[in-house]
Parts: C-alpha cells; sequence; structure tokens
C-alpha cells in the first residue's frame, strides 16, 4: 500500500492540462447496464483521466472523477470526485453525515487512517447537475481552453 502526501496529490491537480474535446460541452456517452459513461486521457506530463459517469434512473446520481495514473502501477488515484445528490456520505474521522452534492477530495489524511485516498468530501451548491460538476471540474483543476493555451492568448510574442 502506498500514501501520497499533500503536495503529491495537488501537482496533479494544479496542473495546466488541455480541456478534451468532448468533455465541455459534454458529448454522447456510452450505456453500459444503468449507467452511461466516457473516459478522458488528458494530455499532460502526469497522466491525468477524467471519468464521468450518470445513472440512466436518476440524473442527480453521477460521479466526474479526476484521476491521475500513478507512475509504475496500473491503478487510478482519484484526486477529485464530484458527486450528485443521491447518497448519503460519511466523513468518518469528523463523524460527519450529509445528504447533498459533494466533492470528495484526496487526503493523506484518511489515507493513513485506511481509507480510500478521496473518502473525505465536502458538501457543495455550487453546481446542480452534471455539466455543472464537470465545469467547476474544470475551473478548479487547472484545465484551459485551447485559446487560453496559445501564446497569443498568454500576451507572448510568436
Amino acid at each position: 500500500m502506498f500514501t501520497l502526501s499533500e503536495d503529491h496529490i495537488r501537482a496533479p491537480i494544479e496542473e495546466r492540462k488541455a480541456i478534451p474535446p468532448q468533455l465541455s460541452p459534454l458529448g454522447a456517452l456510452t450505456r453500459r447496464s444503468h449507467h452511461k459513461r466516457k473516459d478522458f486521457t488528458i494530455p499532460a506530463p502526469s497522466g491525468n483521466m477524467v471519468f464521468v459517469r450518470i445513472s440512466v434512473v436518476n440524473m442527480l446520481d453521477f460521479p466526474v472523477i479526476l484521476g491521475y495514473r500513478l507512475p509504475h502501477l496500473h491503478s487510478v488515484f482519484r484526486l477529485r470526485r464530484y458527486n450528485g445528490k443521491s447518497h448519503h456520505h460519511t466523513n468518518v474521522l469528523e463523524r460527519e453525515t450529509f445528504y447533498d452534492f459533494h466533492i470528495h477530495t484526496a487526503t493523506e489524511r484518511y489515507q493513513r487512517s485506511g481509507f480510500s485516498e478521496d473518502h473525505f468530501a465536502t458538501k457543495t451548491n455550487r453546481y446542480r447537475d452534471l455539466q455543472g460538476a464537470i465545469d467547476l471540474l474544470l475551473d478548479e483543476c487547472g484545465f484551459r481552453s485551447p485559446i487560453e493555451e496559445s501564446p497569443l492568448f498568454r500576451g507572448q510574442i510568436i
């Protein structure tokens, strides 16, 4: 078992990344059983990925996940997870339970306590649907449009 420090968690979140095509606005999703889904590989040094899932039964049952492909491993470390309002969540260490839209964040503290990397979550009113969760992930996690990435946009001379 491994534990990522807060600095190692923060670096791939803050890394500048281009918004992949068909993520915003969200393109077609693939149906699998009772969910629709799509995965995006982000062209960035860290190997970030974005996973989008939504229930076909309950439109408030969704996660939008920013993952980090761990070097030399075949697993993905969940850095952030933007969840819909479809279930209760309990922050075990804080002894706090709520039923609301919420954002899971990877923490060193929860990993060291034996929980999944992104077990800790906070309530939010910053989105109310899947596209709003995607937009917030893009805003908070270092994503930039191709225009923002161009040297002309940043005021640099070519």
